[in-house]
């Protein structure tokens, strides 16, 4: 079930926190690996994990002025692709820090970075995301969703491990095979 209560609460404490001044600015939040985010070997659940880099990104969004940007346009922002590397466990009833933001963007897509970090400065986590602002026409672009938001700017130099991800999702095949059905030859590009 998705952390409904956690949800709230992370909204309640972006809307008293600062507006991040710039949209790649870091957003910290704190959360604690509860009895109910456990798998079977006692640790971090990895779909738990991904539903509590949701809060992440979303007080983040809260703090950016984007989810009063998405309420008055009817707009939604949308997740079209994610990597994640898990490599160190969070336990039963341990602290842990998240921290999100934007990377860059390009014409259709904007590239965020989150990460949970342990109390002895271990990175346990990190994912990137592909996400867009869509409309009931389909994805708004970046630029225009900047504007909106009173913030023109470039984006950032896109890291060179996150074009190489671009480069290499574009090759997917979708859709994918199905049982022996052979995958088609051209893969689309990557889109929502």
């Amino acid at each position: 079930m998705f952390p409904i209560i956690r949800m709230a609460k992370e909204l309640f404490v972006a809307a008293r926190q600062a507006p991040l001044a710039n949209l790649t600015d870091t957003h910290i939040s704190r959360h604690i690996c509860w009895p109910h985010d456990l798998d079977i070997w006692l640790e971090l659940n990895n779909g738990r994990a991904l539903s509590l880099y949701d809060l992440g990104r979303t007080a983040m969004a809260q703090r950016a002025g984007l989810i009063t940007l998405l309420r008055q346009n009817k707009w939604a922002i949308t997740i079209a692709g994610s990597s994640t590397r898990f490599r160190r466990r969070i336990r039963m009833f341990e602290k842990f820090e998240m921290r999100s933001r934007t990377l860059c963007w390009d014409d259709k897509f904007i590239y965020l970075e989150q990460s949970m970090w342990k109390r002895n400065g271990e990175c346990a986590s990190h994912v990137l995301y592909r996400s867009a602002v869509t409309d009931k026409n389909g994805l708004i672009p970046p630029d225009d969703v900047l504007a909106a938001m009173g913030q023109q700017q470039p984006s950032p130099a896109m890291p060179g491990w996150v074009a190489e991800w671009i480069r290499a999702d574009s090759h997917r095949a979708w859709p994918p095979m199905q049982d022996d059905t052979p995958a088609p030859e051209v893969a689309q590009r990557h889109t929502a």
